[in-house]
Order: C-alpha cells, then structure tokens, then sequence
C-alpha cells in the first residue's frame, strides 16, 4: 500500500517532549503527563467537593433549626464548610415554620457556581499558557480553526481540556443533544470566521489553504452499553455514531451549496467512552466523508505502547494511524490524529490512576443545568448539563433531556433542579450587555413557563448571569428565582 511520507510531530513545538524536562514525563506510559494529571486531579476534587459539601453541611444546619442560638451556628457551618455565609432572611425566620431547604440548596448551588466561575476566569486554574502554540500547530496540520460539537451529557462536559488535553480558550465548543448540533448555527460560524480571514488576516491570511474542521464528539457506555449511552439515541451506539456521520455531511453541504467556489470544511468524528475516557477516531472513507467501522481505539494503543520508550510508542502510533487512515487520509488530518490520540493516554493513565479504571459514577451525576450561550470555564465532568440555546423553542428537546435527567437526581429526592441562564457577549459592541441581559430574562421567563409545575413547587430555580467575553471580567449576577430579600451574590434576588 501506498504510504505518505511518515508523521512524527505530536505536539506543537516538535517531538514528544521536545524542549520539556525529563521529569515531566514521569507516568506509567512513556508519553503521559503525570505532573499534569495531578494539577488537573486536584483541581477537580476540589471543585466538585465544594458543589457536593452542600447537602450534608445543610442536613446538619436543618437538624439544628429549631435551637435558641441557631443562626449564629448555621452561619458558622456554612462559612467554615461551604465558604461563603447564607442569606439570614431563610435563617432567622426559621423558628416560625419549617427552613425553606429548597431555597437554601439552590441558592447555595449558584453561590458556589459563581466562586467557581470567577476563580476559573481570573486565574486560570486549569491552564492557557499553550494556546498560541496551538493554534500555529492547528494551521501546520491545515486547519485555521477547531469548531467541537459534543453531546451535552455532564459525562463530556471535561473532553476539551482534560480527555483531549486541549486549550479550551482556542476551541470552539458548542455542545446538543446527541452531538445533533444546529446546521444554520455551525454556518452561520463558519461565515463570522471566514469574514475575520478576510477582512483582518486572523488566525492567518484567506489565501493560506487552511480549512475549518467541524468535530463531532458522541458517546458510550463499555461498562453498561444498553443503558448509560446516549439517552438522545436510546444508548444506541450505532446509531449515535451515524448520526454524527449524517450531520457532518449535511453541514458540509450546506456550506458547498451556499458558497461553492471550492468552499468547504474537513470533517472529524469522535467517539468517547464516558467510563474510561478513551476515544475513537474515524477515518475518512473512498468517497469523502467518515467511515463508522474504520477506526482508531485509543486505549488499543495505550496498552500495546505501554511499556515502549517515548520514541518506539511515537512511532507506533504514527504507523498504526497511517495504515488505517490509507492514502485517503491528508498528511494534516493524519498528524492531528496522531496528536488527539496521544494526549488521550494522559487521560486514559488518568482515569486508571485515580479512579481504578473507569468512573465509580458511570451515570449522571450533573450539579446543575447551564442553559444559553457560554460557560466556557466549565471543563469537569459530570459538572454541568449544557443546553446551548438562543431561545427555549429552539432547545426545547436538549432541554426536556436534562429536565429528566435531574428529575431523577434531585426532585426524586425533593431538591430542587438549579439551573444557570447565562448569555456572553461582546462588550466592544454597543448594546451588546443590555441585548444580552434581555435575552437572559427571555429564557428564563420561557424556561419557567415551560416547567410551570416544578416551578410553583419550588423545584426549579434559575439564575440570570451575562459576561462580557471581551474583558477579563468575572461573571455579572443579574438576579435569581431563589425567594429571599436578602443580598444575594451582590444583587437582589
């Protein structure tokens, strides 16, 4: 067979390791990144820790409601244990009737949301150092820019910055139900980046022969396939795979027979398993588009290079991408591959050392729904259900989704479901915050309307936030459903 000439670039800035000490490739397999796997672990604990130390720290303040010195203690345990006071009003009237527990979970559920939210944007816990780099690695490999649609399952909240290691602030990420992404939405993308190659030459030049490469991400289940895959598929892996496949093709037609002249995209698809974090990559086909039964495992390749020096598991990987991929696959395409799926064993050697080989939580276990347009910062699993949105009309399935799913975390067990509506925006376009803060008001109004019933029993709450993308600014509270008139957050609820 037909060889092209051999990929070896796995990394922007050379060869494995290349210009980094000996020391920070210390884990088990040659080429992962142990030194990163634990900022990464502990960055992770200590976030989901603070969102999961709100039920036990509020079943002792709810034991202790009806002793004479109860708010000074409540106060003390949520200070010391949670980080942050709660809002008097709930706790003084508590010796008249029962403490509103519902209020006081949700409200602490956004309070942690927002100390989470601002630490990630103003100090960039998980790392953005490497970005420019890899941008100029994205347009060696022939593409200017990474557009990623994966399904907005918590279970792949985390695969931009932690199962492909990439930097999240130079991705652009859009999650659905399903990984069915919004055909019109991804062109309307593709024509705002196309118009910024032509009119200001970012990230390079339109005469460069760079393409925009649409990545879809869908999921499954090893340790229980025929019921913790896709829900939007039925856990049916097959089919979720193909219609990735379809959606793909039909987006690359859409920008063909809008703009022919020779536009057009390279499309990638990926499937992740949500247990052990591993991923599949799919080769292209004879006739141009993706093959679902040829492609690449990577945790096949974690365990046969594991105990191979970083050079001999370099090249392994590099042949084993070119022999599936054949002459059809782009030198390009074939070196992103071989980079996706090498810093995936960082992921694979992650999941194997802190938590036994898979997740203990093979199912969902979200904290909260993000509803709009936004949350970049959320990079954790399990943390968040996305549904991206400019309208509830429009979301309307990805939304019903996660309704279902934290009807059976929370309101099963009489909690409240937390919901954040947040819209970003650009602060250099003028009515741009006040657009977005309407639009926040719109959704919410909407999503209230839509879940009438939890709404009146108290079990959905919503809170308003915007920020402006365009600052290094931390998010802006513009109000929440939670019923108190005490300061919350720095606004009225």
């Amino acid at each position: 067979m037909h060889r092209r000439p051999a990929v070896s670039t796995l990394r922007p800035g050379g060869r494995v390791g290349e210009g980094r000490p000996d020391t920070a490739w210390s884990g088990c397999h040659a080429l992962v990144h142990a030194q990163e796997n634990a900022r990464l672990h502990t960055y992770e604990n200590r976030v989901k820790e603070s969102f999961d130390a709100i039920v036990p720290v509020l079943k002792q303040i709810s034991a202790i409601q009806h002793d004479a010195d109860f708010a000074i203690r409540a106060q003390r345990m949520a200070r010391e244990r949670l980080g942050f006071a709660l809002p008097e009003v709930l706790l003084d009237d508590a010796w008249i009737e029962q403490l509103d527990m519902r209020n006081l979970f949700a409200w602490s559920v956004f309070e942690t949301y927002r100390r989470f939210c601002d630490e990630a944007i103003m100090h960039a816990p998980l790392g953005n150092n490497d970005g420019m780099e890899f941008q100029e690695f994205l347009r060696q490999c022939g593409f200017h820019k990474l557009d990623v649609s994966p399904c907005s399952d918590g279970r792949l909240a985390h695969v931009i910055r932690y199962v492909l290691r990439l930097p999240y602030r130079f991705v652009r990420r859009r999650s659905y139900a399903g990984a069915m992404f919004d055909v019109e939405d991804s062109l309307e993308k593709w024509v705002r980046t196309e118009l910024i190659r032509f009119r200001e030459g970012r990230p390079n030049t339109a005469d460069e022969p760079t393409r925009y490469l649409k990545t879809v991400v869908y999921h499954y289940s090893s340790v229980d396939p025929d019921h913790q895959g896709c829900a939007a598929h039925g856990s049916d892996t097959v089919r979720a795979m193909q219609c990735g496949v379809d959606r793909l093709r039909g987006f690359q037609q859409a920008v063909e027979n809008t703009y022919c002249c020779g536009a057009s995209i390279d499309k990638l698809l990926l499937g992740m398993d949500t247990d052990t974090d591993s991923i599949r990559i799919h080769m292209p086909d004879d006739n141009g588009g993706v093959s679902p039964e040829n492609y690449i495992d990577s945790l096949e390749l974690y365990d046969a290079t594991l105990h191979m020096s970083a050079t001999a598991a370099e090249r392994w990987i590099v042949d084993r991408v070119n022999e599936k991929g054949g002459t059809v696959l782009p030198a390009g395409m074939a070196r992103f591959m071989v980079y996706l799926l090498t810093n995936n064993l960082s992921q694979l050697e992650y999941v194997r050392r802190y938590h036994g080989g898979h997740y203990e939580d093979i199912g969902h276990s979200e904290r909260f729904i993000g509803a709009g347009i936004g949350f970049e910062e959320v990079q954790l699993r399990n943390l968040t259900f996305f549904s991206y949105m400019n309208t509830v009309e429009e979301a309307a399935a990805d939304l019903d989704v996660g309704i279902r799913i934290f009807t059976s975390l929370n309101v099963s067990h009489g909690l409240p479901i937390p919901v954040v509506v947040r819209f970003d925006y650009h602060g250099d376009v003028p009515g741009a915050r006040e657009r977005a803060g309407q639009r926040c008001g719109r959704v919410t109004d909407a999503l209230h309307g839509r879940y009438r019933e939890l709404t009146d029993r108290g079990l959905l709450h919503t809170l308003r936030v915007i920020r402006n993308i365009d600052a290094a600014d931390s998010i802006e509270i513009l109000g929440s459903s939670v019923k108190t008139t005490a300061t919350m957050m720095g606004v009225h609820g």
